[in-house]
């Protein structure tokens, strides 16, 4: 039997080993991070903000505008990042590649802290005339950004509609600014958030990339095409480019990602080319029983000829020519009679009228969780487009409106979606 003495021991080492391992812990090892300065008064925080980001293990990349360089030294970043300041367009990178091609492809996320009204304008038009715009205009990382000005600024109808663009367009995250005083004495909201609020905000982020991991997710992509001979198909407007970011989306989450898809594409996970409605079925129901979630963004054919010539057919003297039709299985409605209570199926629905009604009663008939509904009559989005303008419906009867916004903004936003949903399972499971 233990003396109390032996037993304070034993928990004290205990409690120290502990405490080593929380003193070990860095949330964002292995995470590149690209941190780019403006022109404010508050880019004295990006020192604090880099080291921060590097205690939390981190590799720091800083990237400064000519007008930061006169608040902060390149050198104090350097420093503190242990890697190179980059504040040159045209600077040597000491080797044939691009710098700001080079800095984009490293970054895992870029912050901007502090981001200037100027900035913000900037990013929300597309405009590249320094490194760092160019930069992020080259990167398909996350973008977060910390805006930092004079209270009148901020509250500009101009800045807002800047920030409303980046947030629900192009999909930045926003570290809203505090309120309080600032450099010029006046007292508003337009102070930077602290560090700690950045630094937490970005952390969040980051952690937040792995929440589909060890989710088994297929996703299906681009249209059907039905043959009629072997030169002639029928088929429709889907290019894949929804099915494919999703898959992209739910792959840097962490998922094991399968994608069906009729459009050949190199990625590092499975992509099961198929070619017919019947194909598709055939690989989705094979893999379904596996899968935790099924997104199913493909435009499949409702129909196919009850018969394929196997030559080329010719043209007649006749002005008419028939062909028959049969209908295709409905995939996705039959799974969803057969989906398990661990499984959610996301399905898509294309109309050109009556879109919330059509919407619903698919959700509803084919036992969906969610469904994405577009309208295909609106100009310059939608198939071929890289934007697209949606409203998500799902099983509780919740809606949400998602106003145009690139293709990529909206996977990402569905991967939140699907996140909670699995939370919600499995706050429903039976505890054993």
């Amino acid at each position: 039997m233990k003396n109390k003495g032996q037993s304070k021991s034993s928990k004290g080492k205990e409690k120290k080993r502990h405490g080593d391992e929380l003193d070990n812990f860095v949330p964002l090892e292995n995470k590149t991070i690209l941190l780019g300065v403006s022109g404010g008064i508050a880019a004295y925080k990006a020192c604090d903000i880099a080291s921060a980001l590097r205690r939390a293990g981190a590799d720091v990349h800083s990237v400064l505008t000519p007008n930061a360089r006169e608040f902060i030294t390149p050198l104090s970043l350097t420093t503190i990042t242990r890697n190179p300041s980059h504040c040159e367009q045209f600077g040597q990178s000491g080797n044939w590649r691009p710098e700001h091609i080079e800095l984009a492809k490293k970054a895992d996320l870029i912050l901007i802290a502090p981001a200037t009204a100027d900035m913000i304008a900037k990013l929300a038009n597309g405009l590249c005339d320094d490194l760092l715009t160019t930069m992020v205009l080259a990167s398909q990382a996350k973008v977060m950004i910390a805006p930092a000005m004079n209270p009148n600024m901020l509250a500009h109808p101009a800045t807002q509609h800047n920030l409303e663009i980046l947030e629900n367009r192009l999909r930045y995250d926003i570290i809203p600014p505090e309120f309080g005083e600032v450099a010029c004495g006046d007292i508003g909201s337009g102070k930077m958030a602290s560090v700690e609020s950045v630094v937490a905000a970005v952390a969040a982020r980051l952690l937040a990339h792995r929440t589909l991991a060890g989710k088994q997710v297929m996703v299906t992509a681009g249209g059907t095409r039905e043959p009629i001979d072997p030169v002639r198909f029928i088929g429709n407007r889907s290019s894949g480019k929804m099915g494919i970011a999703m898959a992209d989306a739910a792959a840097a989450r962490g998922a094991e990602v399968i994608l069906v898809s009729t459009v050949q594409v190199n990625r590092s996970y499975p992509v099961i080319v198929v070619e017919t409605a019947q194909d598709m079925q055939e690989v989705v129901e094979s893999e379904f029983d596996g899968c935790d979630a099924l997104v199913m963004t493909a435009a499949v054919a409702d129909f196919r000829p009850l018969r394929v010539s196997n030559q080329k057919i010719k043209k007649t003297e006749s002005e008419d020519f028939t062909l028959e039709l049969t209908k295709n299985p409905d995939i996705i409605d039959l799974l969803g009679r057969v989906k398990r209570r661990d499984q959610v199926i996301i399905g898509f629905a294309a109309e050109s009228e009556e879109l919330l009604t059509n919407a619903n009663q698919k959700l509803k008939r084919k036992n969906l969780d969610m469904i994405v509904a577009n309208d295909i009559t609106v100009p310059d989005i939608g198939f071929g487009s890289d934007d697209n303008a949606v409203i998500i419906l799902n099983a509780d009867g919740g809606r949400e409106n998602l106003t145009r916004m690139p293709k990529r903004a909206i996977a990402e936003h569905l991967c939140d979606l699907l996140v909670e949903q699995f939370q919600r399972i499995e706050e429903k499971q039976p505890v054993s």
